[in-house]
């Protein structure tokens, strides 16, 4: 504290908030009890500008009071004395505190100092909710802070702490049942191979995507239809086929029909229809082959 600097007496919380532009210095006796009511601790760091003089702490319960114009401080000075006070000791966990509350006071010195619209509807409301949220992040580290030190404390006395071990008293032993070994060591060898194995990748077949179509079963319509209306052309006997697969089928089946003799295919020109007829001297197609094509086209 500077001597030479008049003692202000304690402030009442009761009384209007007014902001001071003139130095502020408390006695021995007012520092501390203000720091006992203040919402932050940022222990051992102490500021001293033309407006006031004191911990930080008393500092930020003053501005949350609104007993001291935040506008009239210098935020830079009070960073560069933090960080040489901080530089004898780097504590990360102050270091960060100080940091929030050091964005919060600049944010709200800035709403101050920055022009607002003639329209707004309460610019002091506006302010009123800025110094609450700076009063309520206050508290919030507070309060963070106290826990950590009473987790702290209780971790300390836990581990001082030590189970007692013993055994089992031999009359109370003797009513466990007796484990029996149900399983071999081949057969958890046999279950840790099954478990471990890792399946194979399953294929995706052309079943799973549409139905498949048997060339047989179209060799068999195909040579029906030759045998009772005659000549035909190859779109009138695809001419009922609903999909590409049937008709894929079909021209496979006339292609084996052809290659046994059993059907005659003509073309007068390339590109152009093409005409098929029975030639087969029996009607039994026991004698037409698949051959090594596929018996199923899907």
């Amino acid at each position: 504290m500077s001597p030479e600097q008049p003692t202000a007496p304690e402030a009442d919380p009761t009384a209007a908030p007014a902001a001071s532009a003139l130095p502020i210095a408390l006695s021995p006796q007012a520092s501390a009890a203000a720091q006992e009511a203040g919402p932050a601790r940022v222990a051992g760091f102490s500021v001293a500008l033309p407006q006031f003089e004191g911990p930080f702490d008393l500092l930020l319960t003053l501005i949350a009071r609104k007993r001291l114009n935040i506008t009239e401080l210098a935020l830079a000075e009070v960073t560069d004395d933090f960080i040489a006070h901080m530089r004898a000791d780097w504590d990360l966990g102050r270091a960060s505190e100080f940091l929030v509350v050091a964005s919060t006071l600049l944010a709200l010195k800035a709403h101050r100092l920055l022009p607002h619209e003639e329209d707004e509807e309460d610019p002091d409301l506006e302010l009123l909710e800025a110094r609450d949220l700076l009063f309520a992040r206050l508290l919030q580290y507070r309060a963070y802070k106290e826990a950590a030190t009473a987790f702290q404390e209780r971790a300390l006395r836990a581990s001082r702490s030590h189970p007692r071990v013993v055994r089992l008293e031999p009359h109370l032993a003797a009513l466990l049942p007796r484990l029996v070994a149900t399983i071999s060591p081949q057969d958890l060898a046999r279950l840790a191979v099954a478990a471990l194995t890792r399946p194979g990748d399953p294929g995706v077949q052309t079943l799973h995507l549409h139905e498949s179509v048997p060339v047989g079963e179209q060799i068999s319509l195909i040579a029906s239809r030759l045998r009772a209306g005659g000549p035909l052309t190859f779109s009138e006997l695809i001419d009922d086929a609903g999909r590409t697969a049937v008709v894929v089928a079909r021209f496979l089946a006339l292609l084996i029909l052809h290659r046994q003799g059993a059907a005659d295919l003509e073309q007068d020109e390339a590109m152009g229809e093409i005409t098929v007829r029975w030639c087969a001297p029996s009607e039994d197609l026991s004698g037409i082959m698949v051959g090594d094509v596929e018996e199923e086209f899907a």
